[in-house]
């Protein structure tokens, strides 16, 4: 039987962010989905005119959506994640669930202290107003750019924001932000659990998850018995799944996933 992949996009994104994996992995014969963050619902056009929607939603309720859909899967798929849906992943390899996880330049879950300038310039479009924790943020392409695709050339940076970029709930960003102070926080996972295998991205021009933060992450996360490694990409940027390049970044994780016996043909249910 074919083993599953399932795709989580980041915050400011939908699934068609994941179209250049999806078709990469299909053709490498996984079986793929992207399911949308809840309270998403049709093309990145109908999500931006019906943003005001995700208002509100946070970090509990969408692992809680991707973790219902995992668990109706037949078997354990791989869990793969971008951004705040790397967060998700981990969350999700943190409750028992997946075959393996990739969490490509991910959101840092409670315990990571490393705050680099740059993300928090990324991070400010919402930070800095407190009214955006229960509402709705949209980015301007400049901010865009600085966030998610600096290293493209501008033309490119355009297009991108054209046709990926949507406004989004702010309250994720606040709920990490303030992760540290809070004992019950949403990002919250056990470093030190027993869980399946976890790659961990890092781009070197990434603003939003500088790669010293997800090497952060990979320390804690190398507490944990089970495998855990960290795939460094020279040059790349936020969005280091789309855009030149994505696919030595597809390429990559495939490899990690070889290596982990994570082949596409899974011989039984996981």
């Amino acid at each position: 039987m074919k083993r599953k992949i399932v795709f989580i996009h980041g915050l400011w994104l939908t699934s068609l962010s994941w179209q250049n994996f999806e078709q990469y992995f299909t053709e490498k014969g996984y079986d793929v989905v992207a399911p949308e963050w809840p309270r998403k619902q049709g093309d990145v056009e109908e999500i931006r005119r019906s943003a005001d929607t995700v208002a509100g939603l946070g970090i509990t309720e969408i692992a809680d959506h991707y973790d219902q859909i995992v668990r109706e899967l037949e078997s354990p798929p791989i869990i793969i994640g971008h951004s705040f849906g790397g967060l998700m992943t981990m969350i999700l390899l943190d409750r028992g669930l997946g075959a393996a996880g990739v969490a490509m330049d991910p959101a840092p879950p409670k315990g990571i202290l490393n705050l680099p300038l740059r993300q928090l310039k990324a991070s400010a479009p919402a930070l800095l107003h407190p009214s955006a924790r229960k509402g709705v943020v949209a980015l301007s392409l400049e901010q865009f750019t600085y966030g998610f695709v600096n290293t493209f050339a501008p033309e490119e940076a355009r297009s991108a924001y054209e046709r990926y970029a949507v406004p989004d709930t702010g309250r994720p960003l606040f709920e990490a932000a303030f992760a540290n102070f809070n004992p019950n926080a949403p990002s919250k996972v056990d470093y030190s659990r027993d869980r399946a295998p976890l790659l961990i991205t890092a781009g070197e021009k990434d603003n939003t998850v500088p790669a010293s933060v997800s090497r952060s992450i990979y320390k804690e996360q190398l507490r944990s018995p089970a495998r855990t490694d960290l795939i460094e990409f020279e040059g790349r940027p936020h969005m280091l799944m789309a855009g030149p390049g994505w696919e030595e970044v597809a390429a990559g994780v495939h490899g990690w996933l070889e290596s982990a016996g994570l082949s596409a043909e899974s011989r039984q249910p996981q």
